[in-house]
């Protein structure tokens, strides 16, 4: 098709990973560009690659390991999911390591000789996640714990005798635990009633606590200690947000992190030994990978807004001031570039529910609005590029983007309210969105669609079926049109997972039946654009077939999109552009844009 979208909005070079080499001023990152990402070696003094780049279509992450300028890469094939690891030598020789592409194998770290690497994989079970090591001088493996549940590696412990490992009891509930490697048993360390989360776990100097962030009997996240010994935890520091990327500098007890205030990062210091806590000013957006470069006395992390496509930027720590490091992402639609303002609205039960809008400057015609719901249900609209939200506000549409119940990042209460049988309470959200747009006199109320992706495509799609008179058209991708058949067919190692979130067949086939969009399709009036990857793991992609045949069997107007080679989300950057194209053009035909 005629591309719509134009390549500089979505070919923006961008940094997607990186991490420290010890004791150094090289970094390694991936950076991507034309949608291909590449391993280079930057130095942060002459800030440009220093060695020859490594390039992969599907490189998702890159980590030293320890005492070494080598690093474990991993990567999949085709948007699988089942990631495999890779030793990439410094001198660019690369050793597949896992040789087991039809499992998942999830990378734990590596010892502190730097001699082995643990990672967790479903090669046991493909419903199960077991812990393996696996010595880098032979390449030799050892399944070191095995059991009904999903077992990984969050760091190996100082003396290498132990790995700190996490047991997923459910997307918002897990448990620590020490696996000895003489014993192969587990201390279980995180005993709690109720659920509760631990992550960005860190060793102190003697390796007798470990700091972390944890909701652990609280609604947020906030930055703890747990003293190994007695297994007691003790609060350090909490807010009224999550806090985010907890990063340790042993060598003056100093901790760096964010707090996530509604979708938007603030980065924050905690002198330990003082008790004092500093914050410093970025653009709007969200900051991740956070890095201390002791030698140079500075804090790294990654900058990803809206205005701002993802960067490598450093705090001087002296100073606390920022810079964006190397200044990679220098769009050609520099100055278009746009921030949402972040709003609430009162939902039907009284819950205030917030949200992105994106709109553009007053014109003389009234703006169409498109309502974009994400992905999860865990997880949450955040302050970040979008290519295709900032060409469609280019083009006069407003964009509202909530996080409807069931969202992260306000509460844990707030993440709880639509699990299982209230899951239509979210989509009611949507519907009060609904309400609340149409008393903006700048937008046209004849001329809303809703677009959504993954457990966001099953909300569009029960919004055009439960709701079929409040839209003029309708994108669903890689979404769920029957919870029933979803639970179904997931992959085995996320099916458990999301049993707990949605319901079971066994339990709730009623209540599914009576709100799946499949069994509604009839009601639908929207014209409807459904994309879906072949090789997408999560979700199947007859989940869209079968709602697009029912479709078809009445002659409703509904484009489907196979995109092969792609999974659950789009990484080659024809195909990004393909479907955002695709996107545009479908809404400006049913939304009377030029």
């Amino acid at each position: 098709m005629t591309k719509v979208v134009p390549d500089p909005y979505v070919n923006q070079l961008t940094v997607r990973d990186f991490d420290c080499e010890a004791n150094s001023n090289q970094i390694s990152v991936i950076v991507e560009y034309m949608g291909l990402p590449r391993v280079e070696k930057w130095n942060i003094d002459q800030r440009r690659p220093e060695q020859p780049s490594f390039t992969s279509e599907r490189i998702t992450f890159l980590k030293y390991v320890t005492g070494t300028s080598d690093l474990i890469i991993g990567m999949d094939v085709t948007g699988d999911e089942r990631e495999q690891l890779f030793l990439l030598k410094e001198n660019g020789m690369l050793i597949p390591l896992t040789h087991s592409p039809e499992h998942v194998h999830l990378y734990g770290g590596s010892s502190p000789d730097g001699k082995w690497i643990a990672w967790s994989s479903n090669r046991q079970n493909p419903a199960f996640l077991d812990i393996y090591i696996q010595s880098l001088e032979t390449y030799e493996t050892h399944l070191v714990f095995a059991g009904d549940g999903m077992f990984t590696v969050e760091r190996w412990f100082p003396n290498g005798n132990a790995l700190l490992v996490r047991r997923t009891n459910s997307a918002l509930d897990q448990d620590l635990g020490i696996l000895s490697l003489l014993t192969g048993n587990i201390d279980w360390i995180t005993e709690h009633s109720g659920e509760a989360s631990y992550r960005n776990i860190h060793f102190s100097n003697n390796g007798d606590e470990i700091y972390l962030l944890s909701n652990k009997d609280s609604e947020f996240y906030g930055l703890a200690c747990i003293h190994l010994p007695t297994k007691q935890l003790t609060w350090l520091l909490r807010g009224n947000w999550d806090f985010e990327g907890l990063t340790l500098n042993k060598e003056n007890n100093m901790f760096a992190f964010t707090e996530n205030q509604g979708g938007i990062s603030k980065g924050y210091l905690f002198d330990l030994n003082q008790g004092a806590l500093y914050t410093w000013e970025t653009p709007m957006g969200v900051i991740t990978n956070l890095t201390f470069l002791l030698q140079r006395q500075m804090l790294l992390f990654k900058l990803n807004g809206p205005a701002h496509p993802s960067e490598l930027w450093a705090l001087h720590l002296p100073t606390l001031q920022v810079q964006s490091l190397m200044n990679i992402s220098k769009p050609l639609i520099e100055g278009k570039l746009a921030n949402p303002k972040l709003l609430s609205y009162r939902s039907f039960d009284g819950l205030q529910i917030p949200f992105f809008y994106y709109k553009p400057e007053p014109a003389a015609q009234k703006h169409p609005v498109v309502i974009y719901l994400h992905g999860g249900p865990e997880s949450q609209s955040r302050a970040s590029y979008n290519p295709l939200f900032e060409y469609l506000q280019s083009k006069g549409f407003c964009i509202a983007a909530p996080n409807f119940r069931g969202s992260t990042g306000y509460g844990k209460t707030y993440t709880q309210l639509d699990d299982v049988r209230k899951r239509m309470d979210a989509l009611k959200d949507v519907i009060s969105l609904v309400d609340f747009l149409k008393q903006d006199p700048d937008i046209d109320a004849s001329k809303i669609a809703v677009l959504g992706g993954s457990y966001g495509g099953f909300l569009t799609l029960a919004a055009i079926s439960h709701y079929p008179n409040l839209w003029v058209s309708a994108v669903d991708i890689v979404g769920m049109s029957s919870l029933r058949t979803f639970i179904q067919t997931t992959s085995p190692w996320r099916k458990r997972l999301r049993e707990i979130e949605y319901g079971t067949v066994k339990q709730d086939e009623d209540f599914f039946n009576q709100i799946d969009p499949l069994n509604h399709a009839d009601r639908i009036t929207a014209p409807l654009l459904v994309i879906h990857g072949v090789n997408d793991p999560r979700v199947s992609i007859d989940e869209s077939e079968q709602i697009v045949n029912k479709l078809k069997q009445r002659e409703h107007p509904v484009t489907f999109h196979r995109i092969e080679g792609e999974g659950h989300n789009l990484v080659k950057p024809e195909d990004k552009i393909y479907v955002y194209s695709m996107v545009a053009a479908f809404l400006e035909q049913y939304m009377g844009r030029d």
